[in-house]
């Protein structure tokens, strides 16, 4: 009795042991992806009145939760009656990442909106603004959404020769550990200006250094934001790209005489463009075929 006992105990640590380890590797597969979701959160959480920085981002936070808790159980139903449709949804995935990424790059050489003016929200009514507020909520709940698919997959695509319940503790833990580490790194980047502010503050004239931390910190946080999105557009390109090159041998063979990072780069830079050129053609078609 005692051995059977401590027999299910030795299961039990075998099954997380191998749980941890394929979550390591699932992590590292993911991590392409969190650089854009940082980027594209830290921006949506920004732009706000001090005080309601921090409840935007835990609304935000709050939806990323519940979309994970959404996807996790599909996610784990196809892995456990249709792991076919795996790698395929994964493939489709890899489209909009490519399409986003190429997008991104064609608005930064051909597109440059206007910028807004500073003072436009301050003409607005208390509940103008926060109608707005709910919209930007919205609009950074579904784009976690998209994301999170692709991370899930993902996570899911790295475990599927592994059994159901290390599929369902690594896959788990990614999830969960996007969400509190993209999230809270977001914090983090949203206050940095307010604890540079509070730095200088505190400095006045007497302090010059505290002062110069301060102005730093304040000056930092578009140019962090700036970067981020830079390095999540590259990241996106390279996943998407990385997704058909290890899936495809075709396109693995076709481009074996090149280094594989600059393959997965250039796989994904030719699928953006495509999907940016189709995308573009249906805008075109739709409005005469309607008339």
């Amino acid at each position: 009795m005692a051995i059977g006992f401590f027999a299910v105990f030795d299961d039990i640590a075998m099954l997380l042991d191998d749980a941890a380890a394929m979550s390591k590797v699932a992590t590292k597969k993911t991590a392409g992806i969190l650089g854009d979701d940082l980027a594209v959160n830290a921006q949506k959480a920004s732009g706000f009145a001090s005080s309601r920085e921090l409840p935007v981002l835990w609304a935000i936070t709050k939806g990323s939760f519940r979309n994970k808790a959404i996807i996790l159980p599909m996610a784990f139903l196809l892995s456990a009656f249709a792991p076919w449709l795996i790698i395929p949804i994964l493939m489709l995935g890899g489209v909009y990442l490519a399409y986003e990424g190429a997008e991104k790059i064609y608005e930064y050489l051909f597109h440059h909106p206007e910028k807004k003016s500073e003072n436009s929200l301050q003409k607005l009514s208390e509940a103008e603004i926060l109608e707005i507020e709910k919209e930007k909520i919205k609009s950074a709940i579904f784009t976690d959404f998209i994301l999170s698919i692709e991370i899930i997959i993902m996570a899911l695509g790295t475990v599927l020769e592994q059994s159901l319940p290390i599929q369902i503790i690594a896959v788990t833990v990614v999830a969960v550990l996007a969400t509190v580490g993209v999230y809270g790194l977001v914090a983090l980047l949203v206050r940095m200006d307010d604890f540079g502010f509070k730095l200088i503050e505190l400095a006045k004239d007497e302090k010059r250094v505290l002062k110069k931390v301060g102005e730093i910190l304040v000056l930092a946080l578009p140019k962090v934001i700036r970067i981020l999105t830079v390095v999540g557009t590259f990241a996106m390109i390279l996943v998407a790209g990385g997704i058909y090159t290890h899936n495809v041998h075709q396109i693995h063979e076709l481009f074996s005489i090149v280094p594989a990072l600059v393959a997965d780069v250039l796989v994904g830079l030719i699928i953006g463009v495509v999907a940016l050129g189709i995308h573009a053609l249906v805008v075109k078609v739709i409005p005469k075929t309607e008339v």
